[in-house]
């Protein structure tokens, strides 16, 4: 499977911030935005990955992360020169994707909880059609909604209704068979002039090849489009770190506990970060 990372558009929500550094770059907490989903894709055992963002941008992705052989990965990069919706992600990466299944990962949103690695693994496994996530919120309205029939199946997505028919949206993270490349391609752009991926996930959803997973007590989804958001998740972390004592979304940690590098390789890259996240890297080899 191969995993994409859209880290594109213009995030004029969080100006004048963005004005000269893309958004999934600023820091959330100690480690830059794209670390936490780099870092789900790398959990989900995917180490062929994509990364979509602006021209403008990708020289500074580029400095961040290489190519990502430091962690045992590859990373190829691509440019999204006007953002169309999040499903121009999937045409854009055709010639990459081929005739292999995809996950597409949003590059603002965190994924925390006890037991996502596994969930991750079985939409991996998952041999066609699509898997998505649903996740309760207060302001649906601002999302992809989920719709549910009297049995608790699944029954409609709409894109930002204006009446939600549930509190359930789908998440930043989707999982597609081999088809979403030539579904994608076949859209027609919606009255904001985007491609939406609602409209992918309701190409499955009609077929009845869409699974949808609901992330339920004990899971956190932070989706960091706003000033406010983005406090909330730099504070979430904060917090499950300093109490737990372990990182989230540390891509140097999860390479050497998935085995694409040795010890040799994460004491090298903890020597080139002299703080406390070099600290933390180095406690690791120690504990071991």
């Amino acid at each position: 499977m191969k995993g994409i990372i859209l880290a594109g558009g213009k995030a004029t929500r969080l100006y004048p911030i963005t004005r000269a550094v893309c958004k999934q770059l600023l820091p959330v907490y100690d480690k830059p935005m794209v670390y936490y989903p780099l870092s789900l894709l790398m959990l989900a055992g995917i180490k062929d990955i994509l990364l979509i963002s602006t021209p403008e941008a990708l020289p500074r992705f580029k400095d961040l992360l290489g190519n990502g052989s430091e962690i045992g990965i590859k990373i190829r990069f691509a440019e999204q020169r006007t953002p169309r919706g999040i499903a121009q992600a999937l045409t854009i990466a055709e010639g990459f994707i081929g005739k292999d299944k995809v996950c597409l990962v949003l590059g603002d949103n965190v994924f925390f909880g006890q037991g996502l690695s596994s969930l991750l693994k079985e939409a991996v496994r998952q041999k066609e059609g699509a898997t998505i996530f649903g996740y309760y919120v207060n302001d649906p309205a601002r999302y992809g909604v989920i719709g549910f029939d009297r049995k608790g199946g699944v029954s409609s997505i709409e894109e930002k209704p204006k009446r939600p028919k549930s509190n359930y949206v789908i998440t930043g993270i989707y999982f597609y068979d081999h088809l979403a490349c030539s579904i994608a391609k076949a859209l027609k752009p919606s009255q904001r002039k985007e491609f939406e991926i609602t409209d992918v996930n309701r190409y499955y959803l009609e077929r009845g090849k869409l699974k949808v997973k609901l992330l339920g007590r004990g899971y956190a989804w932070l989706d960091m489009g706003t000033y406010e958001s983005l406090m909330e998740a730099s504070e979430f972390i904060k917090t499950m770190e300093q109490r737990q004592g372990v990182k989230v979304g540390c891509i140097e940690e999860v390479a050497y506990k998935k085995r694409y590098i040795d010890e040799r390789q994460l004491r090298k890259l903890a020597k080139e970060i002299p703080t406390s996240y070099g600290d933390y890297l180095r406690r690791l080899l120690k504990n071991e």
